[in-house]
């Protein structure tokens, strides 16, 4: 598995990385009719200016015990820490193969530790009888409410084809339950097959407007390279890709009944790539390696053009990046100007070490300028949904639907929020306020909607049991027909 991995990311390597956006259509008025003015078209292709390069001199995380290689790292800045979770392999963690290791730090400079202080933990580990029964490996974890959700590649040994995506919960980040019963969430296609018979694999995942989004390498994709270079994407509405799935294909996303369908668009010609949303730039950017360091290209949301040209942070490597990112996949706020920066940090592997595989986890980043992340009311919206922050009343305010949800608990409104802030952002107080979120508010469950907090008298959804929890309210069970005549509120997270 780690040499087919390896090979992927010399072949990338060898790629621009640059994909073309595609036209959009426009259509005229009927019978040449008068229309109604519209919004002024966004700019597209737009170049950002960069600045504070920054690359750690040192090795920040590495396995210890018998670890050889260390490389695909997921980062998340969570609680004041930094969390990252990588494939390595530690001859303790049995069965042999590919284990998930993890570590935290206060700082990206490292060092990063396991849990208790000393060396990192191998925290997940393959399966024995299942689809990957020896190598768990590139790991992708995001936080959704109370519960952290790793989606991965599984193999059950090293065969052709051997590789799929798999998905398992966690209440903290360290013991993980395996999720749809322990079978793949995600398989090859098998459109084409080639020569690199590595299937699906390298997830990356993010939340965003209650959608689970997974960009992932498929080498039997249509839309494959040669090589098998190419990255897919999919999201559905539940994490584990069982209801409302959709595919990225040539005129956007189509229903699906399943994950498994023809791949007809990769929008990255590469492997090991790692996607994040930049409210900010109202964007997504995808970050995948290319002959002088790591590129970011960036996408509209809906993945039909390029607002801005490509950006690069240099440095060697030599295996996919792990940006950093919120619990929800998204890009931090600068600690500076967050009306006009945006920071981009990654951390990747830097050198084939002795057993031939990449290792040596190292930091490299740098700042976008020129965001224009508070121009206007609506890009105000987009770039602030989902951050907390101190309200005038010694609570907090959570960003929602461009509205303000007053919170009364901490804890609560970290588990809704994407990122806690510790001091009020002046830019938000135009928003209004939709409603208080006490402790103890009515929290209810319906089989077929999820869960939910009733408001003045509207149902605003939740994502999972663990807010009810943290808020010391009780769970009442109702049936899908009572949630939907309630008045219909936003979701508090996502």
């Amino acid at each position: 598995m780690v040499a087919v991995v390896a090979a992927g990311a010399v072949l990338a390597a060898c790629s621009d990385g640059n994909v073309q956006s595609q036209a959009d259509g426009k259509g005229g008025g009927i019978g040449g009719a008068q229309q109604a003015p519209q919004e002024k078209p966004r700019p597209m292709d737009v170049e950002l200016a960069t600045s504070d390069p920054r690359a750690g001199g040192g090795v920040i995380a590495a396995g210890d015990q018998d670890a050889v290689y260390n490389y695909s790292p997921t980062v998340m800045r969570d609680g004041g820490k930094l969390k990252m979770w990588w494939c390595s392999q530690y001859g303790s963690a049995q069965p042999p193969g590919d284990d998930v290791l993890y570590a935290q730090s206060p700082s990206l400079d490292g060092p990063f530790t396991g849990p208790s202080g000393g060396g990192p933990a191998a925290v997940f580990s393959g399966a024995p009888g299942g689809f990957d029964g020896m190598h768990t490996c590139d790991p992708s974890v995001i936080k959704v409410g109370s519960t952290y959700y790793m989606y991965y590649t599984g193999a059950a040994g090293d065969h052709a084809l051997g590789n799929s995506i798999g998905l398992a919960t966690s209440p903290d980040g360290l013991n993980w339950t395996r999720a749809a019963g322990g079978q793949p969430i995600i398989g090859p296609a098998h459109d084409v097959h080639r020569a690199n018979v590595y299937g699906a694999g390298q997830p990356s995942a993010v939340y965003l407007d209650g959608w689970f989004y997974v960009l992932f390498t498929d080498t039997t994709a249509k839309a494959a390279g040669w090589n098998g270079a190419g990255q897919f994407l999919l999201r559905a509405r539940d994490a584990a890709f069982t209801r409302g799935v959709e595919t990225l294909g040539e005129q956007g996303f189509v229903a699906k009944p399943t994950t498994i369908s023809p791949r007809t668009r990769s929008l990255v010609d590469g492997f090991s790539t790692d996607l994040m949303w930049v409210g900010a730039l109202d964007a997504f950017v995808i970050a995948h390696e290319t002959d002088a360091g790591t590129t970011l290209t960036f996408w509209t949301r809906d993945f039909t053009a390029q607002p801005y040209r490509p950006s690069l942070i240099p440095g060697a490597w030599k295996e996919g990046p792990g940006l950093v990112r919120r619990p929800d996949g998204h890009a931090p706020l600068s600690s500076g100007d967050v009306c006009d920066r945006v920071p981009f940090d990654v951390v990747r592997a830097t050198v084939v070490g002795g057993a031939g595989a990449p290792t040596d986890l190292k930091h490299f980043g740098l700042d976008v300028r020129g965001s224009r992340a508070c121009d206007g009311d609506a890009r105000i919206r987009t770039s602030f949904e989902g951050v907390a922050m101190p309200s005038p009343q010694r609570t907090i305010d959570l960003v929602a639907d461009g509205k303000l949800v007053r919170v009364d608990r901490r804890s609560v409104a970290a588990a809704l929020a994407g990122e806690v802030l510790d001091q009020r952002l002046k830019v938000v107080d135009k928003f209004p306020q939709a409603a208080r979120l006490s402790a103890g508010a009515k929290t209810v469950h319906a089989p077929g909607r999820g869960f939910g907090v009733v408001l003045d008298g509207k149902l605003y959804a939740v994502p999972d049991a663990g807010t009810a929890a943290l808020n010391d309210s009780t769970v009442e069970e109702i049936s899908d027909q009572a949630w939907d005549g309630f008045p219909a509120g936003f979701p508090l997270a996502g």
